[in-house]
């Protein structure tokens, strides 16, 4: 199934575009939509950390995903 994927902050650069699709299987998890999305963006390794969020809720790397979801990738944040 295809999921489309916001990206905010620093992973927009990474991706260079604001937003990408990707190809996961029915059964995919956050786990496996990670590990997919830092083979095709090695760059999205270096953070320190980042974030799922599913339907605007930070996601565990256990849960399925569907391809109604709204899934956004959200960076460290650094604040002055």
């Amino acid at each position: 199934m295809e999921i489309n994927i916001l990206a905010f902050g620093i992973a927009k650069d990474i991706f260079g575009v604001s937003s990408i699709s990707v190809e996961v299987s029915e059964q995919g998890n956050i786990a496996t939509l990670k590990a997919l999305l830092e083979e095709r963006y090695p760059k999205l390794k270096q953070l320190a950390s980042y974030m799922v969020a599913v339907n605007n809720e930070y996601a565990e790397d256990k849960l399925i995903i569907t391809e109604r979801d709204e899934v956004a990738i959200i960076p460290p944040v650094s604040g002055g």
